[in-house]
């Protein structure tokens, strides 16, 4: 602990963002480059080497949180470095797109704000890069075992990664043309930019990792047939299969899921399209979802330039403190507000704007159409009718409303993994009861040799729970490989994050 009085004596501070006004009008990340190192040394001092630090259990990854604090507070990024990847493969994706509940269940956090472990871990994952600390870790020596990966999301890379490593010879199957899953595709420039995403895989590939972009396994490839060309199957495909919003008007035009949305403006920036097929420009919008998916489709939105956005939520809004049933160190339902949200309201305050950032309570009960004109060769949405909804759940008199809208995105999250490829029949694998893939207490499936990891066995959870799930399968495949394994594991298939 380098400052027994740091938590005491320096108050938390965020570094800069850039302006609202510079940064919607480009791809970039969203923080001001350069802005945490200034502040970052004194940020770590502030943690407290408690006796008993729960930030561990927060974080599933059980990362050496008051460890790589206390390094950083010294300027020893090195040993920093080492203690961060100890734990975590990716944290320049996690200290960027994790909401950290490691910080919920700061012991600072009882009754002062956490330390802040997000920024201290990407601060140390950059620095690393920059420094040269992170190099290819080859295997000494291969096993003559094969795996597949199947997806290549933060689980399937986790897992690839931990098993290249220990010495199997392991290829990572993709269905898109690129690596990376919804870490390419699904999650928007402004919030990781895909060179980070890039570089780790170069780095995988120089450990020995073999990527096979562009195959879907199942349609392309029969399962069954590549379940016997290796030794072991991990199944990391995610849990991409989206809710819908069966409501009258569904069938317009114009209504889209945020997952055929966010990788087109993504496709993009990687250099596809010149223009995105479906885009915001000029467009009267409406957000369907107040998750952080909907947050991603608000920035996205912004930065195409649509002439007005809504983004609607069917919860009360939240309270601005823990709730008396959600006590420390539970990750609470608090009134959050992501870059995207900053960007709505500042850009609603302007006379020329028309953005109303967020309601709360929605209830979308229909959508309404225009009938096909002379300009247009078929009926697209025109508006989206809503209610409020009360705590109960039951709408409130006098709450109905109509927005304009001739672009709906719906974020309303997602059911399981996807089901139309043969990929599950082909192998035989079975389902649970939510519609995710059953597996047992090693992360087995009901076929012989065959893992699952993620959110294709947990569903639809935190990159910090995927890469900890894909570096306890790696574990499980490779004692299944081999009688015995040193990998770690850091959590089991029934664990769940920390809830009142």
């Amino acid at each position: 602990m380098a400052d027994p009085k740091g938590f005491l004596t320096t108050p938390r501070r965020l570094p800069p963002r850039r302006p609202v006004a510079e940064r919607v009008r480009d791809w970039h990340e969203v923080p001001a480059p350069g802005g945490l190192l200034p502040i970052i040394s004194a940020q770590a001092d502030r943690c407290m080497d408690c006796g008993i630090p729960f930030c561990h259990d927060g974080c599933p990854l059980g990362n050496l949180i008051p460890e790589w604090n206390d390094l950083v507070s010294r300027d020893d990024w090195l040993r920093a470095s080492e203690r961060l990847h100890a734990t975590n493969n990716f944290p320049e994706f996690t200290g960027r797109l994790c909401p950290a509940p490691c910080e919920s269940a700061c012991v600072l956090a009882i009754n002062q704000p956490a330390v802040t472990i997000k920024n201290v871990e990407v601060a140390i994952a950059d620095r690393a890069w920059q420094s040269g600390y992170v190099t290819p870790r080859p295997p000494e020596r291969l096993t003559g075992r094969t795996v597949a990966v199947i997806g290549s999301g933060p689980a399937g890379l986790a897992a690839a990664q931990q098993l290249t490593r220990a010495g199997h010879t392991v290829a990572v199957y993709e269905r898109d043309d690129r690596a990376g899953g919804l870490l390419r595709y699904g999650i928007p420039e402004f919030k990781m930019e895909k060179r980070h995403l890039d570089r780790r895989l170069e780095q995988m590939r120089a450990e020995g990792t073999t990527f096979r972009t562009g195959v879907d396994v199942g349609t392309d490839v029969d399962a069954a047939e590549l379940r016997t060309r290796y030794d072991a199957v991990v199944l990391a495909v995610g849990a991409r299969a989206w809710r819908d919003l069966p409501v009258p008007g569904r069938e317009l035009a114009g209504i889209h899921q945020a997952m055929e949305y966010l990788p087109m403006a993504n496709r993009v920036r990687e250099g596809d399209y010149p223009r995105p097929p479906i885009s915001a420009e000029g467009k009267h919008v409406v957000i369907v979802g107040g998750g952080d998916t909907g947050a991603d489709c608000l920035g996205t939105v912004l930065r195409q330039g649509a002439a007005s956005v809504t983004q609607l939520d069917i919860h009360p809004r939240p309270g601005d403190e823990r709730a008396e049933d959600e006590p420390w160190p539970t990750y609470p339902k608090i009134y959050r507000m992501s870059a995207a949200h900053e960007e709505a309201r500042e850009l609603a305050a302007s006379p020329e704007a028309d953005v109303d950032a967020r309601v709360f309570s929605a209830t979308t009960v229909r959508f309404e159409g225009a009938a096909p004109d002379a300009e247009r060769s078929h009926g697209g949405v025109r508006a989206l009718r809503l209610i409020g909804a009360r705590t109960d759940g039951r709408s409130g008199p006098g709450t109905e409303r109509v927005l304009r809208a001739d672009l709906v995105l719906l974020a309303l999250g997602f059911r399981g993994p996807e089901r139309d490829s043969g990929l599950f029949d082909q192998l035989g694998v079975e389902l649970d009861g939510r519609g995710t893939v059953a597996r047992d207490a090693s992360f087995t499936t009901s076929a012989d040799g065959v893992f699952v990891a993620g959110d294709a066995g947990r569903g639809q959870s935190l990159i910090v729970w995927a890469i900890a799930e894909g570096r306890s399968a790696a574990a499980a495949v490779d004692r299944y490989l081999g009688g015995a394994t040193t990998l770690p594991a850091p959590v089991g298939p029934a664990d769940r994050p920390l809830t009142a």
